[in-house]
């Protein structure tokens, strides 16, 4: 979930004036002068999936708008990367019955209660024109829509990377790394981590199935059914596992001993949940003994805090600001929980949006700012070039970085 920055702050460098003449520059189809497209005040795009939540989420929807890329020469490469993928699946087939079209793309938007952004997700659409009722729809993993999931990725695989494990070898699949996702929303990240970590066990936990429903059906999310599974890395289905639980029963009884936890979880009032935070709590201990005890990481998304200067009751910007950042009370108190519990935590702030990514760690000595950004830094061209990222890294913890004391 992400606060976009609103009001007055965002008339000096809004979403609406960024120039399309950056555009021809850009390789990052996630890059955030593409997020007018999806995130239009005026629009509320064309609502595909729509269904009532009883776990707390309310009216869950996916609403879909058009994507201006990628390019007609692209489309082209990946109609016959489809047609390969179909006829190896069936040889027996025919080269006309194997051939492609690629129908478009679009951005899918998640929300709760027809408000809340919760995820965006880029989709490809493509059927057989021999055969016009074998729609796909793929989810495209290597596009990061908005900046508070590569500040998650960027700055988590990057903390993981200054401790002992072994990134390298994970991502040439030499290595397993066991990931937990708490949180499915699109399944963004999961499936981001699994297409690119050949050694990722990735394991996601989602309270609300009508969540993971959405994102199957309307967000290319991938079911691994036989009909579609061929546009899928044949390995992709044993890297993810997708458990309907409520976390806290789901950490009691696992035995997995995870390198990075990535936390992302809201409900449908836009709150993060006290008891994923809560110092005095159980849930915060047992997921502490189910963190590596040298290299463990643990990676949350958080609203920034909205510390706001004293002003009278009627003040506007006041009233703003409490609004947008309903979290920035407990913001504190939730990075001081981590660090209590993992040892040594730090936070970053997240460009052009109203959120923070805390990071916790553990075998790690964090104690001033410098270090760490020093340490960090150190890493990001690793990074990048093991995932083959289209964005850059250090963009997401150069500014704004603080040690939790």
């Amino acid at each position: 979930m992400w606060r976009c920055v609103s009001g007055s702050a965002r008339k000096g460098w809004g979403i609406r004036r960024l120039s399309s003449a950056l555009r021809r520059h850009v390789v990052d189809e996630g890059d955030w002068s593409f997020s007018s497209e999806w995130w239009d005040p005026a629009s509320d795009g064309h609502t595909i999936f729509r269904k009532l939540s009883s776990h707390g989420n309310g009216i869950v929807s996916v609403a879909a708008y058009p994507a201006s890329t990628p390019s007609v020469d692209q489309c082209l490469m990946t109609e016959k990367w489809l047609q390969h993928r179909y006829a190896g699946v069936h040889p027996d087939l025919n080269d006309k019955d194997c051939q492609f079209k690629v129908l478009g793309y679009q951005w899918r938007v998640l929300k709760f209660n027809d408000d809340t952004r919760q995820s965006t997700v880029k989709v490809m659409a493509a059927c057989r024109p021999s055969d016009p009722g074998s729609l796909i729809l793929m989810q495209q993993s290597h596009c990061l829509a908005v900046p508070y999931v590569k500040s998650m990725v960027s700055v988590g695989l990057t903390a993981l990377a200054t401790s002992s494990f072994d990134l390298l070898h994970a991502v040439l699949g030499k290595k397993s790394m066991n990931i937990l996702c708490i949180g499915h929303g699109g399944g963004t990240i999961p499936l981001f981590l699994a297409s690119k970590i050949k050694g990722a066990n990735v394991h996601v936990v989602e309270i609300d199935p009508v969540v993971v429903e959405a994102s199957v059906e309307a967000m290319g999310f991938p079911s691994f059914e036989k009909t579609q599974q061929f546009v899928w890395d044949e390995t992709l289905k044993n890297r993810i596992s997708i458990h309907v639980s409520d976390v806290y029963d789901y950490i009691k009884k696992d035995s997995n001993i995870y390198d990075i936890v990535f936390v992302d979880a809201y409900d449908g009032d836009d709150i993060f949940p006290c008891k994923l935070w809560d110092i005095n709590g159980d849930f915060l201990p047992h997921l502490a003994n189910r963190v590596h005890p040298v290299h463990g990481t643990v990676v949350v998304n958080l609203h920034s805090d909205s510390d706001v200067p004293a002003r009278g009751d009627g003040d506007d910007n006041s009233l703003f600001f409490q609004s947008v950042l309903p979290l920035g009370k407990y913001v504190r108190k939730v990075c001081s929980a981590y660090k209590g519990h993992f040892g040594e935590a730090f936070t970053v702030a997240v460009p052009w949006l109203c959120n923070i990514t805390l990071v916790a760690c553990k075998g790690k000595i964090f104690n001033r700012r410098d270090i760490v950004s020093c340490q960090l830094a150190s890493k990001t061209n690793l990074v990048e070039s093991l995932l083959n990222l289209k964005f850059s890294c250090i963009d997401y913890f150069k500014n704004g970085l603080m040690v939790v004391k």
